[in-house]
């Protein structure tokens, strides 16, 4: 009796994907990605971003703020269900910061999708972000201490 025992590869293009996925969960940071998930993006294109906040404490996540990088003009959010959103603008009207009011309990987290145009220029995007606890607690995912809460960020090319 003859068998043949057929094998698959994986491409190495979705191993590596697989271990990007885990590295950013494993780094459980508040992060801003493009919707495809990448850290990177396009000078001057209209591009989808998504915030990506899980609670790390044993306590309820009860706001997010998200500092939009000067440059990049927030165009239009998702309806995010549990959660009112209120928008700062300066005075050319371009959104400046986002915060996102509601829950999310331990061991969850939530998305928060939004569009907006890159820079017309390249360079690196930081993303401040500000994670407000039950207790009164506010996380600081913005380079302040790079230790405690690295600054999401996406380079424009």
């Amino acid at each position: 009796m003859n068998h043949t025992v057929k094998t698959t590869l994986v491409p190495s293009f979705f191993v590596a994907l697989a271990a990007a996925l885990l590295i950013s969960v494993a780094g459980a940071h508040a992060t801003v990605r493009t919707e495809g998930g990448l850290s990177e993006s396009k000078v001057g294109v209209s591009e989808t971003y998504r915030l990506n906040v899980p609670t790390e404490k044993e306590i309820v996540t009860t706001q997010i703020r998200l500092v939009v990088p000067a440059g990049v003009a927030v165009s239009r959010f998702q309806v995010t269900p549990g959660f009112t959103r209120t928008v700062t603008r300066n005075a050319d009207g371009l959104v400046t910061e986002v915060v996102w009011k509601g829950r999310v309990a331990p061991m969850e987290y939530a998305r928060f999708f939004f569009q907006a145009r890159n820079p017309a220029q390249g360079g690196e995007l930081t993303w401040k972000i500000y994670q407000t606890y039950s207790d009164g607690s506010v996380v600081a995912w913005d380079d302040a201490d790079p230790a405690k809460g690295p600054a999401s960020k996406t380079t424009v090319k």
